[in-house]
């Protein structure tokens, strides 16, 4: 069984920065796709960016040029760094982790899930 810890989450204002981490409980994020979903209320949960195994990255249009993923897998962590907030990226924000080294946008096709960690963006 693998853990995924998140952490970093907040109060912010618009326009500031987080940093989220995502601890796992063994080595798994040198193998496995690593995936940031999020979740508003009222709302179906997204996917905010995935890192393969291989390093390549991918990110909803609603974020591009603002969050990026990040990966170390000495220390069996994921970074997703948040840069210029917007009320609209309130969420309760999700690490998750696949059994494949390639990254999908289904949430159904990710294995391990992490407890969740606030992030809410005042105006």
């Amino acid at each position: 069984q693998v853990q995924l810890v998140e952490s970093g989450g907040g109060l912010v204002q618009a326009g500031g920065s987080l940093r989220l981490s995502c601890a796992a409980s063994r080595s798994i994020v040198s193998i496995n796709a690593m995936g940031w979903y999020r979740q508003a209320p009222g709302k179906q949960r997204e996917l905010v960016a995935a890192i393969t195994s291989g390093g390549r990255t991918n990110y909803a249009d609603s974020v591009k040029g603002r969050f990026t993923i990040s990966r170390d897998n000495a220390k069996n962590t994921v970074y997703l760094q948040m840069n210029s907030l917007k009320p609209e990226d309130t969420a309760v924000y999700y690490c998750a982790a696949r059994r494949a080294s390639s990254y999908s946008i289904d949430a159904d096709e990710y294995y391990y899930w992490g407890q969740g960690t606030q992030v809410t963006v005042s105006s």
